[in-house]
């Protein structure tokens, strides 16, 4: 939540060991009164904001990362490289070759750490509140986002957004889950998790494009669909059953993108897709690797060797046959470098929808169905 009387402040929750913290206060008066910070955190918030306390950077969203286990080794260096820095402004000490020889080491060590993460640190990554979300997405890569509401049923669902967009000068349809930036807007989306009225939406809008034959791409970002008693009752399997046979009656191109979590059938009834993208770093499987845990050792500390288990990551998708494609993403992951990251989809998304678009309806839709029939067969022995 933002501070009082800061409007510019950040409105996320800060996280770092062991910590976490409503907010960043930005006035300069103010930093030496959060002792549990570390000086690189607070010199990594500082260079977050300009002179007038406005954020800095073209994206407008979230800069200071939270910081996974297995990075702390990473943010040390870093931390000493902003403190070297902090330090050379102050005096007439010339530290140009240790802040040198640092950055390369924490670039290695970087470089290092991400070229060889297990599933369950990509788990954690995919699920990086720092990753770029569906609305940072709709806002860089599309013009004229125009969001619709509801599922002229029940009601609006948050956690699924969507409308018509232009795509790099082509009408499309834009479909995704969203997960929310701070407390407030996680509440609001209900953390990516869809309820039926959200997938019915989704029908409607995929129902919409094929009418006025607009090519379809959806944006997964999902634990799962809603287990709640009222999304039950509102008939939640049958809302993503229909979302799904929706996807496989289009005539027109459907082009979907994992770029977080794609959880159970929350995030097929999105990914039933003619060209089913990834990022490097996503991961797409039935259940958590907590709640498959819970089921096979009834202990959900075993995630780590459940995530393992599971084969969820893009690279083991990809052998399979499920995903058709991997983007790339820039070193240290998504929430890095988010602006390169979106930038990378969007060219993944045109490079698969250019073929599509010269091909007939129907036979854009044999295809799909094909794909998928042709899943999980067995090979004569």
């Amino acid at each position: 939540m933002a501070p009082r009387g800061d409007r510019h402040a950040p409105s996320y929750d800060v996280i770092y060991p062991a910590m976490s913290l409503p907010y960043l206060e930005t006035s300069q008066r103010r930093w030496r009164t959060l002792p549990c910070l570390r000086l690189d955190v607070c010199h990594q918030a500082r260079d977050l904001y300009a002179s007038d306390g406005r954020p800095r950077g073209g994206l407008g969203f979230r800069r200071i990362l939270a910081l996974l286990d297995f990075e702390k080794p990473i943010s040390e260096l870093e931390g000493k490289v902003k403190e070297l820095q902090h330090l050379a402004k102050g005096s007439d000490i010339d530290l140009t070759d240790e802040i040198k020889t640092l950055e390369e080491r924490a670039d290695k060590l970087l470089r290092q750490t991400y070229a060889k993460l297990s599933p369950w640190q990509k788990t954690q990554v995919a699920r990086h509140p720092e990753r770029p979300h569906f609305r940072h997405y709709a806002e860089t890569l599309f013009e004229d986002f125009l969001p619709l509401a509801g599922d002229r049923t029940y009601g609006d669902d948050k956690a699924i957004l969507g409308g018509p967009a232009r795509f790099r000068g082509r009408s499309v349809m834009v479909i995704g889950h969203e997960k929310g930036d701070d407390t407030e807007d996680r509440v609001r989306h209900n953390f990516g998790m869809a309820n039926p009225e959200g997938y019915r939406k989704a029908v409607r809008l995929m129902q919409m494009a094929d009418r006025f034959k607009l090519p379809v791409i959806t944006l997964i970002d999902t634990p799962g669909a809603y287990p709640g008693v009222g999304a039950e009752e509102r008939g939640q399997a049958e809302a993503i059953a229909r979302a799904i046979e929706a996807c496989l009656q289009l005539t027109v191109p459907l082009v979907g993108v994992v770029i977080g979590e794609g959880g159970s059938g929350g995030a097929i009834a999105l990914a039933t897709a003619d060209h089913v993208l990834m990022l490097e770093h996503a991961v797409y499987s039935v259940i958590s690797p907590e709640g498959c845990a819970a089921i096979l050792w009834r202990n959900g500390e075993e995630a780590p060797a459940a995530a393992e288990a599971m084969r969820l990551t893009a690279q083991d998708l990809q052998g399979f046959g499920v995903v058709d494609r991997i983007i790339e993403e820039p070193v240290g992951g998504a929430h890095r470098t988010p602006s390169e990251a979106i930038t990378s989809v969007g060219d993944a998304i045109e490079t698969a929808l250019t073929p599509l678009l010269a091909m007939k309806g129907t036979e854009i839709r044999y295809h799909r169905r094909q794909k998928f029939l042709e899943m999980g067969k067995a090979e004569a022995v």
